[in-house]
């Protein structure tokens, strides 16, 4: 009877243990992003007119095909996570003579992104044209399906994961702000042409680590999202350290302007198109302007 009270108490304490092993769960992610961009050589080279040199046009061409490449960390619990952009600095953009180009990524998440997946809603601190904003609004639920390929990230096994949606993207990314344009007046009054494509996005997630977080936007399946594609831009992660020797405070962000995602959605295009406009305003003095613009 003793023996068989001592196993219950054992077990009861392994229970107890486990259980709180569990809530105190606690991981830092590194995730590495890719994003290939698929730019026409054709459609360069005749966007700039005389001013582009050929040159200047390898040159462009190069860093678009090298994509951008990013860092992230990924601090996460069994129910918060905040994903960060690694500081770096930035490389410069290609410059000659009176031709000046922007390569502009827009679409991302800010600089720091709260998830909160018991509550289902997030944060996003992100300071745009000098601006920081808040955007706070319910995490978008997704319509994941469940595959049975699995592979190895590292030292985890990983099944896959897919889901299908519609999404509008503009036609063409490379917009141009010439003084050598013809059309020019046409062109400026004329609205980006869109279309709609089908895109897939396929996941790879580990039950080897139970948390229903990932990169960037994502979450929802049973386990830590370590790969991710949209069809545009690669995540995967390159390391993970779990129970970290100091425990992580998880903290949401809390300073700037509260908006919802629509608002802030509607104040960035509305900034955009007051950007564009400066940019024909002083093409005037004769230097010819390329804004390349990724994501949006």
């Amino acid at each position: 009877m003793k023996t068989l009270i001592k196993l219950l108490t054992f077990a009861i304490v392994l229970m107890v243990t486990e259980a709180y092993a569990i809530q105190d769960f606690q991981g830092v992610a590194t995730y590495k992003t890719l994003t290939k961009l698929d730019i026409d050589e054709d459609q360069l080279k005749g966007s700039g007119g005389s001013g582009l040199s050929a040159d200047m046009q390898e040159k462009i061409m190069a860093a678009l095909k090298k994509g951008s490449q990013q860092t992230y960390t990924l601090e996460f619990d069994k129910t918060q996570s905040i994903y960060k952009k690694e500081e770096k600095l930035a490389a410069p953009q290609p410059n000659s003579g009176n031709f000046n180009i922007a390569i502009n990524f827009s679409g991302g998440i800010g600089d720091v992104l709260y998830k909160n997946t018991k509550e289902n809603r997030y944060t996003s601190a992100n300071e745009s044209y000098s601006k920081l904003f808040l955007v706070k609004d319910k995490l978008q639920e997704h319509d994941w399906k469940l595959e049975k390929e699995t592979k190895n990230i590292g030292e985890y096994t990983c099944f896959k994961a897919t889901k299908t949606f519609t999404r509008t993207v503009n036609v063409s990314s490379f917009t141009s702000f010439s003084t050598n344009d013809k059309n020019k007046e046409e062109k400026e009054n004329k609205e980006p042409e869109t279309r709609e494509e089908e895109v897939t996005i396929t996941a790879w997630y580990t039950p080897q680590i139970p948390v229903s977080t990932g990169p960037n936007i994502y979450h929802g399946l049973p386990g830590l999202i370590l790969e991710i594609n949209d069809g545009r831009t690669t995540t995967i992660c390159s390391k993970i350290v779990l129970n970290p020797k100091n425990k992580i405070e998880i903290k949401e962000p809390k300073k700037g302007k509260k908006v919802s995602q629509a608002e802030f959605d509607k104040i960035m295009e509305k900034k955009r198109k007051e950007q564009e406009e400066q940019f024909r305003s002083r093409s005037r003095d004769g230097v010819v302007r390329e804004v390349i613009r990724i994501g949006g």
